[in-house]
């Protein structure tokens, strides 16, 4: 062995070796190299990452975009144009802010409040029967079941299931509901291994958020993984970018197939060892089309990743179509795989708005992010979902979803809505809206200028043209009081089918086809229309100025 005098030795000769070869340059050159060497690494590392998340293309075109606008008088001009573009959306040039109260009144107004609360909801443009989705319940708000929830609401509207002790009605509507609603989805087949759980959420984005944490941090625990990836189907809700943000994941969407479906295939090319969640929709906001589940289940389970189905449309729709004997394909707990599953009450649920549902298959994949409370319940083991914290000096502190307090009066109207209806109350409903939804489809393939996209699953019929710009129909429309989605790549719109269109279908098809027949006759935009600004968003190349003018726009309406 080398004894320490040699080592010693060795070392002196290599240090006079490296002082002279480095005494050829200058001391400043020495300090500055592996400085501008780290730095250039540490932007290579930046480049391609930035190459990974977005493709060449993608990163590229940022680039020039951000190069341009660096370009003295060009941010400038670019920010004109897009307040003009806000302006258009708006429908006039000044702020919707404008009027609008920003201090308190120096003398209460009292019950006098309600007066002008009516003044001000008569502003709001009719919705009954017009509107694609957002209202889902039949009729108006003064009668029948609107009636019913509104008094379920009022009833405890001063309640809050924060505090278990106090609120004991609400926190059994609370479990009740998710033990209705798990019982929809599978909950009581074999398959499901009996352990379902979950509870109630302000929405289906909340819903979906907590879903995609906890497949986070299930799969930190199960597999150690840090660089977490999820992989999601163009067509998903966008929720999931807001998820991917929030906890911060990395994004992958990968193109639908030729029917609009889930591309099982491309899903599973982007499967790697960072992967977490992949997810399937039953059906998808844009198109009413069911992603393929037991597919998607099947690569879940082989690769021992996790899966949510996002049925916050389909959830209270799919599982009565079925037993009406429309053509549904497994998407639940009865499929292997699948790990969670969003659903919204406040949708086909007729539950008031501000109510959803999460659920997992087991406590297994929940108890790595939550601490779980366990009660029994008319034979049913409901699971809330909690967050502990035992080191604030306010006390021992647990509360339910991304929440504190919850509005106790909302998960009431949820259990009012579901208990007035029962199992028969929505059959009823489902017949009329699939029976709609399948009146509106044949009309719309019967008008000759028009398309459907895919094959509708459900209650939404999507549909564009190769000979009228889509959008511009979608403005005739809109001037005949229709309030319709208008769609992307490629463009279209879409209508989703309530209740409140079951008595309209006629009127909806008269309307459009007359809309057609305008267009055709009348190609160009109308004034005031809105189909040059979605036409121009679908082409812009450069997606952080679209970004930038919703942002915009958003900041000035509200």
């Amino acid at each position: 062995m080398m004894d320490f005098d040699e080592m010693f030795s060795s070392l002196n000769r290599f240090r006079a070796s490296a002082n002279s070869v480095l005494s050829q340059y200058e001391p400043l050159a020495l300090l500055l190299v592996p400085i501008l060497t780290l730095l250039s690494a540490r932007i290579l590392q930046s480049v391609l990452r930035v190459v990974s998340e977005k493709g060449l293309k993608s990163a590229v075109l940022e680039f020039f975009m951000a190069s341009v606008k660096l370009v003295p008088g060009v941010q400038k001009y670019i920010d004109a144009e897009k307040q003009k573009v806000v302006d258009k959306l708006q429908g006039s040039g000044k702020s919707k802010r404008d009027g609008w109260r920003s201090e308190l009144p120096k003398l209460g107004l009292g019950v006098e409040v309600i007066d002008k609360m009516k003044d001000e909801k008569q502003k709001d443009v009719a919705w009954q029967g017009k509107c694609s989705g957002t209202v889902y319940i039949a009729g108006n708000e003064q009668e029948g079941h609107f009636s019913l929830i509104n008094e379920a609401c009022s009833m405890f509207a001063h309640t809050n299931p924060l505090h278990l002790d106090v609120f004991q009605s609400v926190v059994r509507f609370e479990a009740e509901v998710v033990a209705m609603t798990a019982s929809l989805l599978g909950s009581n087949e074999k398959a499901s291994g009996g352990q379902i759980c979950g509870n109630m959420t302000s929405g289906g984005t909340e819903s979906i958020l907590l879903a995609v944490k906890t497949s986070r941090d299930y799969m930190k625990v199960k597999k150690g993984i840090t660089s977490p990836e999820m992989i999601i189907p163009v067509s998903a809700h966008s929720a999931y970018d807001k998820a991917a943000h929030y906890f911060k994941i990395k994004l992958w969407r990968v193109p639908v197939d030729q029917d609009f479906r889930a591309d099982v295939k491309a899903i599973k090319r982007h499967i790697n060892r960072n992967t977490i969640l992949i997810v399937g929709s039953a059906p998808g906001f844009p198109h009413g089309i069911i992603d393929p589940i037991e597919e998607l289940g099947e690569l879940a389970s082989t690769y021992k990743i996790c899966l949510h189905v996002d049925l916050c449309l389909g959830g209270f729709v799919l599982p009565f179509a079925r037993k009406l004997g429309y053509p549904v394909p497994p998407f639940d707990f009865s499929v292997q795989g699948v790990t969670s599953i969003s659903v919204d009450v406040h949708k086909y649920g007729l539950a008031p708005k501000g109510t959803s549902v999460v659920l997992y298959r087991d406590h297994e994949i929940r108890k790595h992010q939550f601490v779980a409370g366990e009660f029994s319940l008319l034979n049913f083991h409901a699971f809330l979902i909690f967050k502990a914290f035992t080191e604030w000096t306010g006390g021992l502190y647990i509360s339910p979803t991304i929440a504190g307090s919850r509005p106790g009066g909302l998960i009431a109207g949820a259990w009012a809505a579901m208990m007035s209806l029962g199992l028969e109350g929505y059959l009823e409903n489902t017949r009329k809206i699939m029976e709609a939804s399948k009146r509106i489809e044949k009309g719309v393939r019967q008008i000759p200028e028009l398309f459907v996209i895919g094959r509708p699953d459900m209650t939404i019929v999507a549909f564009g043209s190769n000979v009228l710009d889509i959008f511009e129909v979608n403005d005739v429309m809109s001037s005949k009081g229709w309030h319709l989605n208008a769609l992307q790549r490629p463009n279209s719109i879409h209508i989703c089918i309530t209740l409140q269109h079951v008595a309209v279908t006629e009127d909806f098809l008269k309307d459009l086809q007359d809309s057609v027949r305008t267009v055709k006759a009348n190609p160009g935009p109308i004034n005031g229309g809105l189909a040059p600004i979605y036409g121009a968003a679908g082409k812009m190349p450069d997606r952080a100025m679209v970004q930038d003018l919703l942002v915009d726009f958003m900041d000035s309406s509200c």
